[in-house]
């Protein structure tokens, strides 16, 4: 009789075969015990779904592909989920390049706090991409202004999160109804702390994140990202949670000047713009989606 594993890595992807490759190469190499985790693979709806990636993975990886029609990534992650034999499901992305103790760092925080949700660190691994070290600043500025108590975490992202799998299911997975690929995670994190369950931080977990992006793809992202704000804010007030807050101005002024300190100052300029430009450009993002929310439901598709 085969032993269950005790980690199953849930992968969404779409259209990304390439890079999918790279992140399966990845896992290949973890440290932990090859029979102590699984990887299961969700293709969202790609004309090319990786068939023929999977089948070389397959040769050094315990892995699985599952195909479904294309519903976004939460939608995806709970479909992985759903397949999942272990007793931690966990989570990362097809553009991320797990380190080979990612698994092992993971297993060790989960050993002495079983039941807890552990949330890794996540680095760029575009170190000379302007707009990608703006995105990924801005998710070390959340982490450490969120996350300032290691044993109590409250906001962790997807792209390196591992929680109970039984906990997780009890909760409801992921909201599926959330149309982009933001504030799903925030959403979940919510509810894993409202039903009185811990998050805990590993930075020794280090997941490398290589997405590219531009001037407009960052604005894009952003954009989204207050889009998603938006949505959450509804689950929100369905489960009748008080309403989103806005952070104080110290928030604010401490995220424009956290690149200064961490980068050369010759570009700590430009990055502290482009914190103060993704704000901005996500009040835009959150405007926009509360104004097509209230537009009548013929009109109202989300992009």
């Amino acid at each position: 009789m085969s032993t269950l594993p005790t980690y199953s890595v849930v992968v969404p992807s779409f259209e990304r075969g390439a890079a999918l490759e790279r992140c399966l190469a990845a896992l290949a190499s973890q440290t932990l015990e090859r029979a102590r985790f699984e990887v299961i693979v969700v293709d969202d709806g790609s004309a090319h779904p990786p068939r023929e990636v999977i089948a070389r993975a397959a040769a050094v990886l315990d892995v699985r592909l599952i195909e479904q029609a294309n519903a976004g990534p939460a939608s995806a992650r709970n479909a992985g989920a759903r397949a999942a034999r272990g007793e931690y499901v966990v989570f990362t992305d097809d553009d991320c390049r797990p380190d080979a103790g990612w698994l092992r760092a993971i297993d060790a925080v989960a050993a002495r706090h079983p039941g807890c949700a552990v949330g890794g660190r996540v680095v760029n691994a575009l170190g000379d991409g302007l707009y990608s070290s703006a995105s990924q600043l801005l998710v070390d500025y959340l982490y450490d202004y969120f996350n300032v108590d290691v044993e109590g975490g409250r906001f962790f992202i997807t792209s390196n999160l591992a929680l109970p799998a039984r906990a997780f299911h009890a909760i409801g997975g992921f909201d599926d109804s959330f149309p982009l690929a933001a504030a799903e995670d925030r959403d979940l994190c919510d509810r894993w702390r409202e039903s009185g369950l811990a998050m805990l931080y590993a930075a020794d977990a280090v997941v490398h994140h290589a997405h590219a992006l531009g001037l407009l793809s960052f604005c894009r992202q952003h954009f989204n990202y207050g889009r998603g704000a938006f949505h959450l804010h509804c689950a929100r007030a369905k489960r009748g949670e008080r309403p989103l807050r806005v952070e104080p101005p110290r928030f604010y002024s401490r995220l424009v000047g956290y690149p200064f300190g961490r980068a050369p100052v010759a570009r700590a300029f430009p990055l502290a713009a482009l914190m103060a430009l993704s704000q901005g450009v996500y009040v835009i993002g959150y405007a926009t989606e509360r104004l097509r929310s209230r537009a009548p439901s013929s009109r109202f598709v989300p992009a």
